[in-house]
């Protein structure tokens, strides 16, 4: 596919480090600055720059809130046939409609594990979308990492408060962790390996495990041991699923409340 790229800020630049690693596309970058670009991706300043190219993707990788202004210069480069996917987090697929018009369009929620080829993306084809196309786009997604298709848009503003925002989570719980470790007298390079080694490792015997998560839980708690211990205060009263369970909610709602 010939893509253009409005905007290439951190996810935009992410996503484009793994998709030019995977080959396949063409790329052209619409930036009013010139980014730190990959030598085989065309960059352009201003639309006017484009010279009737036209392009089976349109990525809008910009601020939501820049959207209206910038999207009507470039939305002519798209081919008929071709479909517009946006990045922009809160922004609805009928926000993108009245600028551009019934158009296919996928909505994607990315995350920013995509700069190391580990993102989860959720994906929402409007019914313009042939499925030749929604194929193709959750393919190219698919090269950053997981791609999740939904059948509507609440989904995503749900997969947004789950993975969307989740690295903010669990980057403020290894910060957590790391403390507790180093309160324990370890320095904070080490406390950072016992966290960070820790928590991938157990990632992984999960994700190859056919167990549940209950049971590989109780399978490295032994009675009266110091496993029981840690986890009688991280489980107490159940503060450790209301906490959760509130997060992901107030994050669900505010998605809800951007669109």
């Amino acid at each position: 596919m010939n893509i253009l790229l409005i905007g290439c800020g951190k996810m935009g630049g992410a996503m484009l480090r793994q998709w030019v690693k995977d080959g396949g596309n063409s790329f052209t970058v619409a930036d009013p600055v010139k980014p730190d670009l990959p030598a085989s991706v065309r960059h352009v300043s201003k639309a006017t720059s484009l010279s009737g190219a036209e392009f089976d993707v349109i990525l809008i990788a910009i601020k939501p809130q820049m959207i209206a202004e910038v999207l009507p210069d470039y939305a002519f480069a798209l081919k008929p046939d071709g479909c517009f996917v946006s990045i922009a987090a809160g922004c609805s697929v009928a926000s993108i409609s009245a600028i551009v018009g019934d158009r296919a369009i996928v909505r994607v929620m990315p995350n920013l594990a995509a700069m190391v080829g580990l993102g989860v993306s959720g994906l929402f084809a409007n019914a313009r979308c042939s499925a030749e196309q929604t194929a193709d786009v959750t393919a190219w997604i698919a090269q950053t990492g997981t791609c999740v298709p939904v059948d509507s848009e609440d989904r995503i503003d749900r997969l947004t408060a789950i993975s969307g925002s989740g690295p903010g989570y669990v980057f403020e719980m290894l910060r957590s962790y790391v403390a507790a470790a180093m309160d324990l007298g370890f320095d904070e390079a080490t406390s950072r390996a016992l966290v960070f080694d820790t928590i991938t490792g157990t990632v992984e015997a999960a994700r190859q495990s056919d167990e549940t998560l209950e049971d590989l839980r109780n399978s490295v708690t032994s009675k009266n041991g110091t496993t029981q211990a840690g986890l009688e205060q991280l489980m107490r009263d159940g503060q450790l699923h209301a906490l959760l369970n509130d997060t992901v909610h107030a994050a669900y709602d505010r998605a809800v409340a951007l669109k």
